[in-house]
């Protein structure tokens, strides 16, 4: 088994990987950013074009069941959660942020299937946009590191 906590200088393949990633529309220009870079790193990490599936849902609380149906699907190595939560003047913030990233969790644990969550929760629009494209290509670095590392288990 390899060291689990190899750190910054690890090196990344996704040659063979199949990788879904599933965006919120909420918030669209930002969600739409995040897919982007996300989709770029895998490119760059070796990850095939044709093994990367986008799945697009209304918002942020309906991206664990599609989660989900994917996992259900044995068709992926990983998944990618993308959306963008932004405070509000209501507790409604705290639900969706809470609810969404609970409900990511547990598909992982259930379906024992990496998950990298990016689904973004902010103060406001310019942090999100700040976070965007880094929390994209995080997202994919994610992805492709717990692939391996659970194939190594």
């Amino acid at each position: 088994m390899q060291d689990a906590e190899q750190g910054s200088a690890l090196e990344l393949d996704g040659q063979g990987l199949r990788i879904a990633m599933v965006q919120a529309r909420f918030n669209e220009g930002i969600t739409d950013a995040l897919a982007a870079a996300c989709r770029d790193e895998l490119l760059a990490l070796g990850v095939d074009a044709e093994d990367i599936d986008l799945v697009r849902v209304p918002g942020a609380l309906e991206v664990p069941l599609a989660l989900q149906a994917l996992a259900e699907s044995e068709s992926y190595d990983a998944l990618i959660a993308l959306g963008c939560v932004i405070r509000g003047e209501t507790y409604h913030f705290e639900l969706v942020a809470n609810e969404s990233a609970a409900g990511v969790t547990r598909v992982a644990l259930d379906y024992q299937i990496p998950i990298a969550n990016a689904i973004l929760t902010t103060e406001d629009t310019a942090q999100a946009e700040a976070r965007q494209t880094g929390k994209g290509r995080d997202a994919a670095r994610v992805a492709v590191e717990m692939a391996r590392l659970l194939e190594d288990l």
